[in-house]
Protein backbone atom coordinates (compact mmCIF):
# COMPACT_ATOMS: atom_id res chain seq x y z
CA UNK A 1 0.00 0.00 0.00
CA UNK A 2 0.99 3.38 -1.19
CA UNK A 3 1.20 6.47 1.36
CA UNK A 4 -0.47 9.57 0.24
CA UNK A 5 3.32 11.01 0.59
CA UNK A 6 4.31 8.51 -2.19
CA UNK A 7 1.75 8.62 -4.68
CA UNK A 8 3.31 10.35 -7.77
CA UNK A 9 6.37 8.40 -7.79
CA UNK A 10 9.61 10.62 -8.29
CA UNK A 11 8.20 13.94 -8.25
CA UNK A 12 6.35 13.17 -5.05
CA UNK A 13 9.36 11.88 -3.44
CA UNK A 14 11.60 15.29 -3.42
CA UNK A 15 8.76 16.60 -1.85
CA UNK A 16 8.47 13.63 1.02
CA UNK A 17 12.31 14.01 1.78
CA UNK A 18 11.86 17.83 1.75
CA UNK A 19 9.28 17.33 4.56
CA UNK A 20 6.80 19.16 1.82
CA UNK A 21 3.29 17.67 2.76
CA UNK A 22 2.74 15.87 -1.02
CA UNK A 23 -0.79 13.90 0.04
CA UNK A 24 -4.39 15.32 -0.66
CA UNK A 25 -6.36 17.69 0.89
CA UNK A 26 -8.08 16.81 4.11
CA UNK A 27 -9.71 20.00 4.99
CA UNK A 28 -11.60 17.83 7.89
CA UNK A 29 -8.83 16.11 9.58
CA UNK A 30 -7.13 18.60 12.45
CA UNK A 31 -3.25 18.39 11.89
CA UNK A 32 -1.75 16.05 14.58
CA UNK A 33 -0.57 17.89 17.83
CA UNK A 34 4.06 18.09 17.38
CA UNK A 35 4.77 15.62 20.15
CA UNK A 36 7.73 17.14 22.53
CA UNK A 37 10.92 15.44 22.04
CA UNK A 38 10.05 15.90 18.05
CA UNK A 39 12.70 18.48 16.11
CA UNK A 40 10.39 21.32 13.80
CA UNK A 41 7.02 22.54 14.57
CA UNK A 42 5.32 21.36 10.94
CA UNK A 43 3.28 18.59 10.54
CA UNK A 44 4.91 15.48 10.99
CA UNK A 45 2.58 13.01 9.18
CA UNK A 46 4.98 12.66 6.24
CA UNK A 47 8.45 13.20 7.04
CA UNK A 48 8.31 12.80 11.30
CA UNK A 49 10.79 9.59 11.70
CA UNK A 50 12.81 11.59 8.44
CA UNK A 51 13.49 15.22 9.88
CA UNK A 52 14.39 13.48 13.20
CA UNK A 53 17.24 10.98 12.15
CA UNK A 54 18.66 13.65 9.94
CA UNK A 55 18.37 15.97 12.84
CA UNK A 56 20.08 13.44 15.33
CA UNK A 57 22.47 12.00 12.43
CA UNK A 58 23.75 15.61 12.10
CA UNK A 59 23.42 17.07 16.02
CA UNK A 60 25.60 14.05 17.13
CA UNK A 61 28.18 14.63 14.37
CA UNK A 62 28.55 18.23 15.27
CA UNK A 63 29.88 16.85 19.11
CA UNK A 64 26.17 17.63 20.11
CA UNK A 65 24.03 15.17 22.63
CA UNK A 66 20.80 15.12 22.11
CA UNK A 67 18.11 15.11 24.78
CA UNK A 68 16.41 11.83 26.06
CA UNK A 69 13.23 12.84 25.16
CA UNK A 70 14.62 13.30 21.17
CA UNK A 71 16.05 10.03 20.83
CA UNK A 72 13.06 8.40 22.77
CA UNK A 73 10.78 9.85 20.56
CA UNK A 74 12.46 8.10 17.69
CA UNK A 75 13.08 4.60 19.27
CA UNK A 76 9.52 4.91 20.03
CA UNK A 77 8.42 5.06 16.75
CA UNK A 78 9.26 1.61 15.91
CA UNK A 79 7.47 -0.87 15.26
CA UNK A 80 7.55 -4.65 16.92
CA UNK A 81 8.75 -6.14 13.50
CA UNK A 82 11.84 -3.58 13.28
CA UNK A 83 10.37 -1.46 10.71
CA UNK A 84 9.64 2.60 11.31
CA UNK A 85 6.85 4.21 9.56
CA UNK A 86 6.76 8.00 8.36
CA UNK A 87 4.65 8.92 11.49
CA UNK A 88 2.84 7.35 14.24
CA UNK A 89 1.04 9.19 16.79
CA UNK A 90 1.60 8.93 20.35
CA UNK A 91 -0.17 5.37 21.54
CA UNK A 92 -1.24 4.34 17.95
CA UNK A 93 -1.03 0.80 16.99
CA UNK A 94 2.03 0.21 14.20
CA UNK A 95 0.20 -0.62 11.14
CA UNK A 96 2.80 -2.41 9.06
CA UNK A 97 1.21 -1.24 5.50
CA UNK A 98 2.51 2.10 6.62
CA UNK A 99 5.74 0.99 7.96
CA UNK A 100 8.27 2.39 4.77
CA UNK A 101 12.00 1.41 4.13
CA UNK A 102 13.05 5.41 3.57
CA UNK A 103 12.10 6.17 7.42
CA UNK A 104 13.79 3.08 8.53
CA UNK A 105 17.10 3.20 6.71
CA UNK A 106 17.54 6.84 8.13
CA UNK A 107 16.52 5.68 11.85
CA UNK A 108 18.79 3.13 11.83
CA UNK A 109 22.07 5.48 10.57
CA UNK A 110 21.02 7.67 12.96
CA UNK A 111 20.68 5.32 16.02
CA UNK A 112 24.59 3.93 14.52
CA UNK A 113 25.69 7.63 14.68
CA UNK A 114 24.13 8.05 18.34
CA UNK A 115 25.63 4.51 20.03
CA UNK A 116 23.72 2.14 22.40
CA UNK A 117 20.93 1.21 20.07
CA UNK A 118 22.09 -1.87 18.30
CA UNK A 119 18.93 -4.02 19.44
CA UNK A 120 16.89 -1.33 17.52
CA UNK A 121 19.41 -0.94 14.58
CA UNK A 122 19.39 -5.43 14.67
CA UNK A 123 15.68 -5.08 14.14
CA UNK A 124 15.91 -2.81 11.61
CA UNK A 125 18.40 -4.49 9.37
CA UNK A 126 16.51 -7.41 9.66
CA UNK A 127 13.63 -5.71 8.63
CA UNK A 128 15.21 -4.38 5.74
CA UNK A 129 16.10 -7.77 4.54
CA UNK A 130 12.80 -9.38 4.94
CA UNK A 131 11.10 -6.69 3.26
CA UNK A 132 13.77 -6.71 -0.07
CA UNK A 133 11.93 -7.63 -3.46
CA UNK A 134 13.09 -10.51 -5.43
CA UNK A 135 14.81 -8.76 -7.91
CA UNK A 136 17.34 -7.21 -5.06
CA UNK A 137 15.69 -3.91 -4.41
CA UNK A 138 13.89 -1.75 -2.34
CA UNK A 139 10.25 -0.06 -2.41
CA UNK A 140 9.37 2.72 -0.26
CA UNK A 141 6.22 0.43 0.99
CA UNK A 142 6.27 -3.25 1.27
CA UNK A 143 5.17 -5.25 -1.81
CA UNK A 144 5.65 -2.31 -4.42
CA UNK A 145 8.09 -2.08 -7.25
CA UNK A 146 10.96 -0.61 -6.04
CA UNK A 147 13.01 2.22 -6.82
CA UNK A 148 16.23 3.73 -6.68
CA UNK A 149 16.10 6.38 -3.96
CA UNK A 150 14.71 3.67 -1.64
CA UNK A 151 17.04 1.00 -2.54
CA UNK A 152 20.39 3.57 -2.25
CA UNK A 153 18.95 4.66 1.33
CA UNK A 154 18.73 0.96 2.39
CA UNK A 155 22.47 0.27 1.05
CA UNK A 156 23.25 3.12 3.10
CA UNK A 157 22.00 1.41 6.54
CA UNK A 158 23.35 -1.45 5.58
CA UNK A 159 26.53 0.03 4.95
CA UNK A 160 26.38 1.92 7.97
CA UNK A 161 25.68 -1.20 10.19
CA UNK A 162 28.74 -2.82 8.84
CA UNK A 163 26.57 -5.56 6.58
CA UNK A 164 27.59 -6.21 3.02
CA UNK A 165 25.42 -5.52 0.58
CA UNK A 166 26.31 -7.69 -1.78
CA UNK A 167 25.30 -10.52 0.75
CA UNK A 168 21.88 -9.14 1.08
CA UNK A 169 20.22 -10.71 -1.50
CA UNK A 170 16.64 -12.43 -2.63
CA UNK A 171 16.71 -15.20 -4.50
CA UNK A 172 20.01 -15.07 -6.19
CA UNK A 173 19.44 -11.70 -6.37
CA UNK A 174 22.02 -9.05 -4.12
CA UNK A 175 21.36 -5.41 -2.78
CA UNK A 176 24.03 -4.49 -5.19
CA UNK A 177 22.08 -6.28 -8.22
CA UNK A 178 18.99 -4.64 -7.31
CA UNK A 179 20.80 -0.89 -7.08
CA UNK A 180 22.03 -1.62 -10.75
CA UNK A 181 18.21 -1.95 -12.08
CA UNK A 182 18.08 1.46 -12.04
CA UNK A 183 21.83 2.76 -13.61
CA UNK A 184 21.51 3.88 -16.96
CA UNK A 185 24.14 2.43 -18.49
CA UNK A 186 25.90 2.19 -22.34
CA UNK A 187 23.20 1.73 -24.07
CA UNK A 188 21.28 5.20 -22.79
CA UNK A 189 22.84 8.46 -24.89
CA UNK A 190 26.17 9.09 -23.45
CA UNK A 191 25.43 12.17 -21.05
CA UNK A 192 22.94 10.14 -19.53
CA UNK A 193 25.13 7.54 -19.04
CA UNK A 194 25.84 6.65 -14.83
CA UNK A 195 22.77 8.70 -13.86
CA UNK A 196 19.69 7.03 -11.96
CA UNK A 197 16.09 6.64 -12.87
CA UNK A 198 13.28 6.45 -10.02
CA UNK A 199 12.19 3.39 -11.75
CA UNK A 200 13.53 1.23 -14.97
CA UNK A 201 10.23 2.14 -16.48
CA UNK A 202 9.82 5.32 -17.48
CA UNK A 203 7.63 7.38 -19.56
CA UNK A 204 6.81 5.41 -22.89
CA UNK A 205 8.90 2.27 -20.80
CA UNK A 206 12.14 3.99 -21.47
CA UNK A 207 14.25 5.20 -18.22
CA UNK A 208 15.03 8.72 -17.49
CA UNK A 209 17.71 9.87 -15.48
CA UNK A 210 15.84 11.14 -12.60
CA UNK A 211 18.06 14.21 -10.23
CA UNK A 212 16.97 13.18 -6.85
CA UNK A 213 17.78 9.09 -7.20
CA UNK A 214 20.51 10.26 -9.13
CA UNK A 215 22.07 11.71 -5.83
CA UNK A 216 20.75 9.45 -3.65
CA UNK A 217 21.31 6.62 -5.40
CA UNK A 218 24.83 7.99 -5.84
CA UNK A 219 25.69 7.73 -2.26
CA UNK A 220 25.14 4.48 -1.90
CA UNK A 221 26.95 3.18 -5.33
CA UNK A 222 29.95 5.28 -3.57
CA UNK A 223 30.04 2.71 -0.15
CA UNK A 224 28.77 5.72 1.83
CA UNK A 225 26.12 6.49 4.54
CA UNK A 226 25.55 9.46 6.90
CA UNK A 227 27.01 11.26 8.47
CA UNK A 228 29.48 11.56 5.28
CA UNK A 229 33.38 12.10 7.00
CA UNK A 230 34.63 13.46 3.69
CA UNK A 231 38.12 12.09 4.91
CA UNK A 232 39.02 10.22 0.91
CA UNK A 233 40.17 12.70 -1.62
CA UNK A 234 41.30 11.86 -5.15
CA UNK A 235 42.46 15.04 -7.40
CA UNK A 236 40.99 13.37 -10.32
CA UNK A 237 37.74 14.06 -11.83
CA UNK A 238 35.37 11.18 -11.52
CA UNK A 239 35.42 8.48 -14.47
CA UNK A 240 33.03 8.54 -17.03
CA UNK A 241 31.32 4.88 -17.51
CA UNK A 242 33.77 3.25 -20.23
CA UNK A 243 31.73 1.02 -23.11
CA UNK A 244 32.44 -1.30 -25.61
CA UNK A 245 30.86 -1.30 -28.97
CA UNK A 246 29.33 -4.38 -29.15
CA UNK A 247 25.33 -4.56 -28.06
CA UNK A 248 25.56 -6.66 -25.80
CA UNK A 249 27.85 -4.93 -24.06
CA UNK A 250 25.64 -2.16 -24.32
CA UNK A 251 22.91 -3.65 -22.66
CA UNK A 252 25.01 -5.07 -19.83
CA UNK A 253 24.23 -3.50 -16.41
CA UNK A 254 26.91 -1.05 -14.38
CA UNK A 255 28.87 -3.37 -12.93
CA UNK A 256 28.99 -2.26 -9.15
CA UNK A 257 33.13 -1.28 -9.49
CA UNK A 258 32.61 1.09 -12.00
CA UNK A 259 29.00 2.43 -10.49
CA UNK A 260 30.17 4.73 -8.25
CA UNK A 261 32.84 7.04 -10.85
CA UNK A 262 29.89 6.80 -13.47
CA UNK A 263 26.81 8.38 -11.45
CA UNK A 264 29.93 10.99 -9.87
CA UNK A 265 30.66 11.79 -14.01
CA UNK A 266 26.95 12.84 -14.36
CA UNK A 267 26.26 14.48 -11.41
CA UNK A 268 29.83 16.63 -12.39
CA UNK A 269 28.77 17.11 -15.44
CA UNK A 270 24.64 17.97 -14.39
CA UNK A 271 26.12 20.74 -12.20
CA UNK A 272 28.10 22.56 -13.82
CA UNK A 273 25.77 22.94 -16.91
CA UNK A 274 22.96 24.11 -14.21
CA UNK A 275 24.83 26.55 -12.09
CA UNK A 276 25.77 24.42 -9.83
CA UNK A 277 22.51 22.66 -8.90
CA UNK A 278 20.14 20.06 -9.81
CA UNK A 279 17.16 20.62 -11.01
CA UNK A 280 13.69 19.24 -10.53
CA UNK A 281 11.28 18.99 -13.37
CA UNK A 282 7.48 18.47 -13.64
CA UNK A 283 5.39 17.83 -16.75
CA UNK A 284 3.98 21.14 -17.94
CA UNK A 285 6.58 22.70 -15.57
CA UNK A 286 9.71 25.08 -15.97
CA UNK A 287 12.34 23.17 -13.94
CA UNK A 288 13.20 24.60 -10.57
CA UNK A 289 16.10 23.92 -8.39
CA UNK A 290 16.08 21.01 -6.74
CA UNK A 291 17.89 21.52 -2.96
CA UNK A 292 17.00 17.94 -2.10
CA UNK A 293 18.90 16.17 -4.60
CA UNK A 294 21.58 19.02 -5.38
CA UNK A 295 22.40 18.02 -1.27
CA UNK A 296 22.91 14.34 -1.86
CA UNK A 297 24.33 15.23 -4.53
CA UNK A 298 27.22 16.93 -3.07
CA UNK A 299 27.22 13.80 -0.24
CA UNK A 300 27.72 11.42 -2.75
CA UNK A 301 30.51 13.05 -4.44
CA UNK A 302 32.55 13.77 -1.23
CA UNK A 303 32.27 10.37 0.10
CA UNK A 304 33.41 9.35 -3.61
CA UNK A 305 36.89 11.29 -2.73
CA UNK A 306 35.79 14.25 -5.11
CA UNK A 307 35.22 17.07 -3.21
CA UNK A 308 36.75 19.45 -5.62
CA UNK A 309 33.04 18.26 -8.12
CA UNK A 310 31.31 19.16 -4.97
CA UNK A 311 32.57 22.43 -3.69
CA UNK A 312 30.32 24.06 -6.36
CA UNK A 313 27.29 22.69 -5.28
CA UNK A 314 28.09 23.58 -1.39
CA UNK A 315 28.29 27.00 -2.07
CA UNK A 316 25.37 27.12 -4.15
CA UNK A 317 23.65 25.62 -0.96
CA UNK A 318 25.16 27.99 1.56
CA UNK A 319 24.01 31.12 -0.64
CA UNK A 320 20.93 30.14 -1.51
CA UNK A 321 19.92 27.19 1.23
CA UNK A 322 17.70 29.45 3.16
CA UNK A 323 14.75 29.55 1.17
CA UNK A 324 15.12 25.34 1.42
CA UNK A 325 15.50 25.41 5.02
CA UNK A 326 12.85 28.53 5.58
CA UNK A 327 14.92 30.43 7.72
CA UNK A 328 16.10 27.89 9.40
CA UNK A 329 13.21 26.89 10.47
CA UNK A 330 12.38 23.45 8.23
CA UNK A 331 14.20 21.04 10.42
CA UNK A 332 14.91 18.71 7.14
CA UNK A 333 16.37 20.77 5.53
CA UNK A 334 18.71 22.52 7.94
CA UNK A 335 19.32 19.07 8.77
CA UNK A 336 20.80 17.97 5.46
CA UNK A 337 22.51 21.28 4.74
CA UNK A 338 24.55 21.21 8.12
CA UNK A 339 25.06 17.71 7.28
CA UNK A 340 26.66 18.66 3.57
CA UNK A 341 28.62 21.39 5.24
CA UNK A 342 30.23 18.73 7.58
CA UNK A 343 30.92 16.48 5.23
CA UNK A 344 33.01 19.87 2.86
CA UNK A 345 34.83 20.87 6.40
CA UNK A 346 32.64 24.60 5.84
CA UNK A 347 31.59 26.17 8.80
CA UNK A 348 28.97 24.75 10.86
CA UNK A 349 28.53 27.19 13.93
CA UNK A 350 25.41 29.02 12.48
CA UNK A 351 23.95 25.66 11.06
CA UNK A 352 24.07 23.78 14.01
CA UNK A 353 22.82 26.51 16.24
CA UNK A 354 19.45 26.59 14.23
CA UNK A 355 19.38 23.24 14.19
CA UNK A 356 19.66 22.79 18.39
CA UNK A 357 17.03 25.53 18.27
CA UNK A 358 14.22 23.67 16.91
CA UNK A 359 14.36 20.55 19.53
CA UNK A 360 14.64 19.73 22.92
CA UNK A 361 17.38 21.05 24.44
CA UNK A 362 20.79 19.14 24.35
CA UNK A 363 22.01 17.26 27.43
CA UNK A 364 25.56 18.33 26.64
CA UNK A 365 27.47 20.55 23.84
CA UNK A 366 30.52 19.69 22.33
CA UNK A 367 33.47 22.01 21.96
CA UNK A 368 33.72 20.63 18.25
CA UNK A 369 30.00 22.26 17.49
CA UNK A 370 31.61 25.64 17.38
CA UNK A 371 35.58 24.45 16.97
CA UNK A 372 34.43 25.92 12.67
CA UNK A 373 33.93 29.54 13.76
CA UNK A 374 36.39 32.34 13.55
CA UNK A 375 37.75 32.70 16.88
CA UNK A 376 38.39 36.88 18.07
CA UNK A 377 41.59 38.32 17.63
CA UNK A 378 42.90 39.69 20.89
CA UNK A 379 45.02 42.59 20.51
CA UNK A 380 48.04 43.61 23.23
CA UNK A 381 46.71 41.80 25.85
CA UNK A 382 43.24 43.06 25.75
CA UNK A 383 43.86 46.45 25.86
CA UNK A 384 43.37 47.15 22.34
CA UNK A 385 40.19 46.21 22.54
CA UNK A 386 39.30 48.54 25.72
CA UNK A 387 40.26 51.22 23.65
CA UNK A 388 38.17 49.99 20.13
CA UNK A 389 35.55 49.90 22.83
CA UNK A 390 35.58 53.60 24.28
CA UNK A 391 35.85 55.07 20.86
CA UNK A 392 32.87 53.10 19.72
CA UNK A 393 30.96 54.30 22.55
CA UNK A 394 32.08 57.99 21.57
CA UNK A 395 31.17 57.33 17.85
CA UNK A 396 28.06 55.42 18.79
CA UNK A 397 26.64 58.47 20.65
CA UNK A 398 27.62 61.17 17.52
CA UNK A 399 26.01 59.06 15.51
CA UNK A 400 22.86 57.02 16.76
CA UNK A 401 20.91 60.13 15.63
CA UNK A 402 22.06 59.91 11.46
CA UNK A 403 21.33 55.82 12.11
CA UNK A 404 18.27 56.67 13.54
CA UNK A 405 17.15 58.69 10.83
CA UNK A 406 18.60 56.46 8.20
CA UNK A 407 16.40 53.27 9.16
CA UNK A 408 13.42 55.60 9.26
CA UNK A 409 13.93 55.69 5.86
CA UNK A 410 14.76 52.69 5.26
CA UNK A 411 13.92 49.94 7.82
CA UNK A 412 16.14 46.76 6.19
CA UNK A 413 19.08 48.81 7.83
Amino acid sequence: MLTAARLGAAALSAALLTGLAAGPALADVPAPTVPDGLYGKSDPTYDGVWRQSLALTALTAAKITPADSAVGWLTGQQCEDGGWPSYRAAGAACDTTFEDSNATAVAIQALIALGGHQDAVDKGVAWLKANQNADGSWAYNPGNPGDANSTGLAVNALFAAKTDPAGVAKAGRSAFDGLALFQLGCAAPADQRGAFAYQPDGVGGAPAPNALASGQAALAAGGGHLPVTGSVRSDAAPKTLACASDATAAGAPVPHAESGEAVGAYLTAQLAANGDHLSLTTPGAAPTPDYTATAWAALSLIQSGHPQQAAGAVDWLAKEGAGWTKGGTDAGATATLLLVSQAAHRDTAALTGELTALGPAPKATGAAASATATPAKKKDGGIGQYWLIGVGLLVGVGGGLLLSLQRKRNPHL
